[in-house]
Order: C-alpha cells, then structure tokens, then sequence
C-alpha cells in the first residue's frame, strides 16, 4: 500500500486544510470504482501499460483538476476506500456486489458514482442487484478489449439498470476525458 499523496487527492486536501479525512470526504462529489482485479493487470494500454497502470495515472490528472472532489475507492475480492488517491492493486477476483455494497454509505442526494472495469463480476446477478438499490445513477466506464464483449454488455447493463451512462474506453486510453465526459454531460 501506498502513502503517498495524490495531488488534490482527498488525503492531500485533508492535509493542506487540517481537516480529517471525515471531514474532507463530506465535499466529495463523485466516488470512483476502480477495479483493481487480476484482469486489470492486462498490459493493453497505451504504451504497453496496464489497464490499472493507465487508470492510476488518469485519475491522479483528475484530481489534480477536481482537487477534493475525487473518492477512490479500489476493490478485487476486497474493498478499500483510498483517502491518498490511488486505487490498492490487489489482483484475483471481482466482487463487485461487495464494492457496490461498502459505497453504498455514500449514496446521498446528488452523489455521483463512476465504476471502471473491465466488466466482469464474480457474482453477475448479485451485482445488479446491489446496483439497483442505489438512489443515485452509476455511470460506467469500460477499459477492457473490444473483441470480448461480455465485460462492456454486463457494464451496460448495470448502468442501464440505475439510469447511469455508459462510456466505452478503448484500453483505459482515454479514461481522463470518459470521466470528464460523464461529470459535464452527466
């Protein structure tokens, strides 16, 4: 694990204002999924990096123009919320319905959420269900290969079923402007 701090990240502004992390995350206004399972380890990215690789540094961009207003939280099997803005790489499976499970204490009036995966859930049905009980939409991004649909049609799905917007990233390549794409025209 990291800790080192991402500019405008919300452990870099708890920071600089000496407020808690608490305190900080309350100004969030979009909480970030980002898959972090073995398949996100895929070296199919721009520059031969991987799609974990190229989301860390597309999200660290972000916060650095939305500084405090970014919440990571990164999951595999495992879930954690990432104050210091970059995603934990766990590698192995893809609980989704967990993820969706733990950010769920962030589903307030006007929160935005932004899933980046790949698209491939341990548990299909079980995610969708645990989306659908969300108030607010999930807009997804797809950073998987565009010769293996299932990872984007599952992805579409789930936005579909919470009224999110779906954004096809071809490998992560443009994952800075998919985001700003759903956060301005969202």
């Amino acid at each position: 694990m990291t800790n080192t701090l991402i500019k405008g990240s919300i452990g870099a502004i708890a920071q600089q204002t000496n407020k808690s992390i608490a305190e900080t995350f309350v100004n969030a206004d979009v909480v970030v999924l980002v898959d972090t399972s073995g398949s996100m380890d895929s070296h199919d990215s721009r520059c031969g990096l991987s799609r974990y690789e190229t989301a860390c540094f597309e999200l660290e961009s972000i916060q650095n123009d939305l500084p405090g207003k970014i919440a990571v939280l990164s999951f595999s099997y495992d879930v954690m919320f990432n104050p210091e803005g970059k995603p934990f790489n766990y590698g192995g499976g893809t609980d989704l319905a967990k993820a969706l499970q733990f950010a769920r204490v962030a589903d307030v009036p006007g929160m935005r959420f932004i899933l980046i995966s790949d698209g491939e859930p341990d548990d299909e049905d079980r995610a969708l269900q645990t989306a659908r009980l969300y108030q607010n939409k999930i807009d997804v991004i797809y950073v998987g290969p565009e010769d293996r649909p299932y990872g984007r049609d599952f992805l579409q799905r789930l936005a579909k079923a919470t009224g999110g917007k779906t954004v096809t990233v071809d490998r992560a390549k443009e994952l800075k402007t998919g985001i700003e794409t759903l956060l301005l025209h969202g």
